[in-house]
């Protein structure tokens, strides 16, 4: 890890590592640079340092303004955009695995004992609903 002006950014060519694993491309990014707010003095008024990186395919948007540095932020805006499209991932395999799961458990059905204390119960209240009754009946 290199450190630059307090903020941690990962090598580059791990950074490509992790996206080519996500199969991100620069192709897919759309980047536009603002002038950021905040700390940085007559820099950060006057040149458009803040990245704004949109992941076209998938929609997803981020923003670094960390740095007074242009090259920075452009390296922490693409992790941040890695890390997010990761979480995403990670949440969407999550969710299929545990709607995979549940589908299974219904499947699978009762177990024989379950199913015997479910049939005893309901005929004990069979029975008292029976007791209930008006002797005329």
């Amino acid at each position: 890890m290199i450190e630059e002006s307090n903020t941690r950014v990962a090598s580059p060519d791990a950074l490509s590592r992790r996206m080519a694993a996500l199969g991100i491309r620069e192709t897919d990014l759309s980047e536009s640079f603002v002038r950021s707010g905040g700390h940085g003095g007559q820099n950060v008024n006057k040149v458009a340092t803040c990245v704004q990186l949109i992941h076209l395919p998938s929609g997803v948007r981020v923003r670094s303004q960390e740095s007074r540095h242009q090259g920075a932020n452009r390296r922490r805006a693409r992790e941040l955009l890695v890390d997010k499209l990761e979480r995403l991932r990670e949440t969407t395999v999550r969710k299929a695995r545990a709607q995979g799961e549940r589908e299974r458990r219904a499947r699978r059905g009762r177990p024989r004992a379950l199913r015997e204390r479910l049939l005893e119960s309901k005929a004990r209240r069979s029975q008292r609903k029976q007791w209930r009754r008006d002797p005329s009946e």
